[in-house]
């Protein structure tokens, strides 16, 4: 079916990463699952290939590319693993901070290096006590003179072990009513005092995608690398959010068709009673049924990208899209699995790594949970 959005060079870009990813990841997939990190060599490789952060202006060494160049890259990722998103992460979800919020002092100094994949970004919104509920943070930013003092703990931050820069949500004012307009952005560097990473958490999926908690103990942090202005980052976070949580329904909806190819291809070659399992009516019934969700959930999907890209707030529709397409990815993943059998339950057969890794597809990004608050609060609820 063609995708509306979709050009020529888009395509054409598609199979460029695809050669990409078949010599330079799928054969190091299980080590870097077991080392729990994609080593920097990786991220050097793709950037050669402007793979990293293409939507940089030129100016600071990007190729100004659009968001279509971001979909084909998190689709292309996703279909071989999950465990990679380390670098859809930096691409499609801090980078933008800085190309919308930074100075251009600060993209200079940031978006140079980080386009070449001498820096690899994160960003630090959850804490320990503190997950959906931005507004409630404790990390604190107290100004001193012409530098800001941070203090707090993060976790579950993805890229969090190796990042050189991390924008940190915190509070420089931590008295201010409501609650959400204390909040900024600081960027954080490698190497300042006071800053020490936890041991890579160990997850239930995306292995490959190093986790960490961040510490931060007195840590002075120039006010040049304030983000935007002070007290709204909150606001920042909202606006950023949209692309956020579509760029994980992209990812899942990948992720869902990839399951069901590689079902498809097992149920063809499996026998059981004497016949392939595919020739059974409940795995032809079960199959089409997850093929048409499949289709009905690109289809959605590819509507919101080409909203998004015409710069539209589909914040609504990005929220449904978000908890509709993590939801079906675990039920497809369920369902291949069975079809599976006891094949499916061992970790050499990729379906199990599968399943795994879709879990929290419903949690990051906001819980699906939060999804239907925000329609909810949107039908008048």
């Amino acid at each position: 079916m063609k995708r509306p959005f979709m050009t020529d060079e888009h395509e054409q870009l598609r199979k460029s990463v695809q050669k990409f990813l078949q010599k330079e990841a799928i054969p190091y997939i299980d080590e870097w699952e077991k080392e729990q990190q994609v080593p920097r060599s990786f991220w050097k490789k793709a950037a050669a290939q402007g793979l990293i952060a293409p939507s940089v202006e030129e100016k600071y060494g990007g190729i100004g590319a659009d968001f279509g160049y971001a979909v084909v890259i998190s689709e292309e990722f996703e279909k071989v693993a999950s465990g990679i998103g380390g670098i859809g992460l930096h691409n499609d979800i801090v980078i933008p901070y800085i190309q919308s919020f930074g100075s251009n002092e600060q993209k200079e100094r940031w978006l140079t290096k980080a386009v070449t994949g001498d820096m690899i970004s994160a960003i630090a919104m959850t804490e320990p006590g503190t997950g959906s509920d931005l507004a409630a943070v404790r990390t604190t930013a107290i100004k001193k003179g012409d530098r800001y003092i941070i203090n707090g703990e993060k976790t579950f931050i993805t890229n969090g072990f190796s990042a050189d820069f991390v924008i940190v949500v915190c509070k420089t004012d931590p008295t201010a009513s409501p609650a959400h307009k204390g909040i900024s952005l600081l960027v954080m560097e490698e190497g300042m005092p006071g800053f020490t990473r936890g041991k890579k958490l160990n997850k239930v999926g995306q292995h490959a995608n190093d986790t960490s908690e961040l510490i931060f103990e007195d840590v002075s942090v120039p006010a040049e690398n304030l983000l935007g202005e002070e007290g709204k980052g909150f606001y920042y976070l909202m606006e950023k959010l949209q692309q956020e949580r579509l760029m994980c329904s992209i990812q899942s909806v990948a992720s869902v068709q990839k399951m069901i190819d590689i079902t498809l291809a097992y149920v063809k070659e499996r026998q059981a009673f004497g016949k392939r399992i595919g020739d059974f009516q409940n795995t032809q019934f079960n199959m089409a049924e997850m093929q048409t969700k499949a289709t009905i959930g690109q289809t959605f999907v590819d509507r919101l990208i080409i909203e998004h890209m015409q710069g539209k707030n589909v914040v609504d529709e990005v929220s449904m899209a978000k908890w509709w397409t993590s939801d079906l990815a675990q039920d497809v993943a369920i369902q291949c699995m069975q079809f599976h059998g006891g094949y499916g339950y061992m970790e050499e057969y990729e379906i199990a790594r599968r399943y795994r890794d879709v879990a929290v597809n419903s949690i990051y990004a906001g819980t699906n949970e939060i999804m239907k608050v925000i329609i909810a609060k949107n039908m008048g609820l």
